[in-house]
């Protein structure tokens, strides 16, 4: 749909209306005549409209280039997602004598093979319906993939990349994999950045962590599980977004992070039954003014893991709580009759609110200032379009707190930093100047 839409928009200009074969309007005096001036955008279209009997020609733009993975033709071996409506979407890898089936019909993945992303495929049959091919993307994934355990969902997930700061060449620590909906959320946010130019490794036990020292971004997955975390490996070699990313089997509430990723992060994120149990880790693989964020059900799991923060140096905590709320926006019949509305209120009311009408009726189809048919208009439902909320119930998913590594200042580079007359901290949000005076300004 995508790509039809950007053909339509894109599209070229009409040819003109005059046949081919009208004669050529009469030339202008050739003294007049002048030369077409081209410029490339309107600024200097502008400038060169001032001149006199100047005629400005706007070079055309390029075409806007195609979003990665739109129009690019199918192959055997990828994995398409297979929109069939709202909330109705599968991933599908193309495979050779392979079919997929729905109640539109049967689509064989040889009548895919060479269509380009975003294409719009029928079934076979006469009563066959259609189905669109998607490229994949996190979004997408996080709505069709295998549920190993729950999920961060869209919401979340992008308060979570935004607080982060998250920007290509940055490296991420996450700690609970889980089914890997965030994992790929986090890949794109960091992917880029150039090539990587410097690495250490060191064994830790089943798998050899790399610590990257610069370049390219990162995101260092740790999973306990070792089934999870070998089916979310899989899922990131088969994705093809290894480069961007490792998923490693580590307890790490109980072994923290390894020594080889101290001082190499710029964010965390803690998917974790204890996250405070690791924070001292935290601190201790973050750079200075880095950012962790802690997902957590239940409040109690906030409040210890704030504590934990507060002992290991981080400053600028805060939770946050996200509830979606859906709202219905149609057309709706509205009675204005109160009367009507309500029928079952007291006779005495009702008697009451007749006699009004009664007198309104005579006032507007007698021989008073009424127009004749207005009454009919005024007691008649109207048509107008409302808004309100749904009234299911508001779905909890979790406390998102984060909090900020504050660099540490002990008192002799405090002292130091007063004699030198600036602030001690650092960091993107700037130290803070504490000023004494000395006892010759108090006397004064």
């Amino acid at each position: 749909m995508a790509s039809r839409m950007g053909a339509l928009l894109h599209r070229e200009p009409a040819a003109p209306s005059t046949p081919p074969d009208a004669p050529d309007a009469p030339d202008a005096d050739a003294a007049t005549k002048t030369e077409p001036v081209v410029v490339d955008d309107a600024a200097a279209a502008a400038a060169a409209d001032d001149e006199k009997n100047a005629v400005v020609v706007v070079a055309a733009r390029p075409p806007p280039v195609a979003a990665e993975g739109v129009g690019k033709p199918i192959e055997y071996g990828d994995l398409v997602i297979v929109y069939e409506g709202f909330n109705k979407a599968k991933a599908v890898t193309i495979a050779p004598r392979a079919q997929y089936q729905n109640k539109y019909g049967n689509f064989f993945h040889v009548d895919w093979v060479g269509k380009p992303l975003g294409s719009k495929v029928f079934g076979r049959g006469e009563n066959g319906g259609h189905v669109w091919l998607l490229a994949p993307t996190p979004e997408l994934w996080t709505k069709v993939l295998p549920h190993r355990t729950q999920i961060l969902y869209l919401p979340d997930i992008s308060l979570i990349t935004l607080e982060l700061e998250l920007r290509p060449g940055s490296v991420v620590i996450e700690s609970g994999t889980g089914s890997g909906s965030l994992t790929h959320s986090l890949i794109r946010a960091v992917a880029g950045g150039g090539a990587s130019t410097s690495s250490s490794a060191v064994e830790d036990g089943t798998s050899t962590v790399a610590a990257a020292g610069g370049g390219d971004g990162h995101v260092w997955s740790f999973e306990f599980n070792a089934v999870r975390a070998a089916s979310a490996s899989a899922e990131i070699v088969a994705h093809g977004l290894s480069k961007h990313c490792t998923v490693t089997c580590r307890d790490v509430e109980r072994d923290g992070f390894p020594a080889a990723l101290e001082g190499c992060a710029d964010a965390v994120f803690l998917d974790l039954p204890g996250p405070w149990k690791c924070i001292e880790s935290v601190a201790r693989c973050l750079r200075r003014d880095g950012v962790v964020c802690a997902f957590s059900p239940c409040i109690e799991q906030v409040q210890r893991t704030c504590e934990a923060l507060e002992r290991h140096g981080f400053g600028d905590a805060r939770t946050v709580e996200l509830l979606g709320r859906e709202h219905d926006v149609e057309v709706r019949e509205l009675q204005t009759d109160l009367s009507k509305s309500q029928p079952k209120l007291k006779s005495g009311w009702k008697r009451e609110s007749a006699k009004k009408a009664a007198r309104k009726r005579t006032r507007v189809d007698g021989d008073g200032d009424g127009d004749g048919g207005a009454a009919s208009d005024a007691t008649a439902p109207k048509s107008v379009v409302v808004s309100y909320p749904r009234q299911a119930s508001q779905s909890h998913t979790g406390y998102l707190t984060f909090a900020r590594l504050t660099p540490y200042v002990d008192p002799e580079v405090a002292r130091k930093a007063r004699e030198d007359g600036c602030g001690g901290g650092g960091g993107r949000r700037g130290g803070r100047h504490e000023y004494v005076a000395d006892a010759n300004e108090l006397s004064e």
